[in-house]
């Protein structure tokens, strides 16, 4: 059967001065699917989310969200989606029913409609004994339901999800996990920006990773592992030892080494999986650097985004 594809992004570009931020973007995002868009700090995510939510003009391109030009007609294309952005956009002052039912009566709700349809996303979101509680008493978790609650008002047939879980402790973030695979089920489309790769693998039926304003790669999560064509070796030294290890490798393997101070790890490309690795202990051993792990494994998404990014920044 064919799908349909609810968002549609063709050669977007934004300029902010001198600064290109996108560059011929282009993006399809089933409908009913997850969809992600990955990518470092400053790679033009949030940019991009902006647009397609109509908060933020292209200078190029077109965009459509469930059939709807953004650009041309955005008053129409919001009643069709909705947006949680990277912060919860939550008065603390107000409660947690009144904040729903406050959305609800923006989005012209009566008030007797407006209150069912608060109480209905307090029950789906688990926020039954906080509801009559004032916000700034709420968890970052609960802030971040509550957040969702109100995008989720006008019952949008797609939805932003700008990192909707960064800064969750995993309980939370696994229980906000089982509310976006609920809406989907429902048929709503979601586009998911995280920081998180696990999160990407777990939820993403297909995958885009945008870095320094250009989209560089694109599948599903198992296409993206297997692209890199190669096993990873990991070695794990001491500090003293890690500039010094790394060295007498490249100089062994006569290639370059990743080198991650923070976590004392080496990772190095393989094609010869085993024989590589034996090779990588016999040299660290000749060498007397003492390893504390080492270990070969399949690609994951965190190997795929370091090998195709280059870090970004803010």
């Amino acid at each position: 059967m064919r799908q349909t594809n609810a968002i549609i992004v063709k050669n977007v570009t934004k300029h902010f001065g001198k600064l290109t931020a996108l560059e011929s973007v282009s993006l399809r995002a089933q409908q009913g699917r997850v969809t992600g868009l990955l990518g470092p700090n400053g790679a033009g995510k949030s940019t991009l989310i902006k647009i397609m939510t109509t908060l933020l003009p292209p200078d190029k391109g077109d965009v459509s969200v469930d059939g709807i030009d953004v650009v041309s007609n955005p008053r129409m294309a919001r009643t069709r989606l909705g947006l949680a952005g990277q912060s919860a956009a939550v008065d603390g002052f107000l409660t947690g029913r009144e904040t729903l039912t406050m959305v609800a009566r923006l989005y012209g709700l009566g008030a007797k409609q407006a209150k069912k349809r608060a109480q209905e996303l307090i029950d789906r979101l688990g926020l039954q004994d906080a509801a009559n509680r004032q916000a700034k008493t709420y968890s970052g978790g609960m802030r971040r339901r509550l957040d969702l609650g109100a995008s989720l008002v006008a019952t949008p047939k797609v939805l932003f999800l700008d990192e909707p879980t960064t800064g969750l402790d995993p309980r939370t973030r696994l229980q906000l996990w089982e509310i976006i695979r609920d809406l989907v089920k429902q048929g709503v489309t979601i586009l998911l920006t995280t920081e998180y790769l696990d999160e990407a693998d777990a939820l993403c039926d297909y995958i885009y990773v945008i870095d320094k304003g250009k989209m560089i790669i694109e599948g599903t999560a198992d296409d993206l592992k297997k692209s890199l064509g190669q096993d990873i070796i990991e070695v794990k030294v001491s500090e003293k030892n890690l500039n010094t290890a790394m060295l007498v490798l490249s100089k062994m393997l006569k290639r370059d080494v990743e080198t991650d101070e923070l976590t004392r790890r080496l990772r190095l490309q393989t094609k010869s999986g085993a024989d590589d690795l034996l090779k990588v202990a016999a040299t660290l051993r000749k060498a007397k650097i003492k390893v504390e792990e080492l270990n070969l494994h399949r690609p994951t998404l965190d190997d795929v985004f370091l090998a195709v990014t280059d870090g970004g920044s803010n």
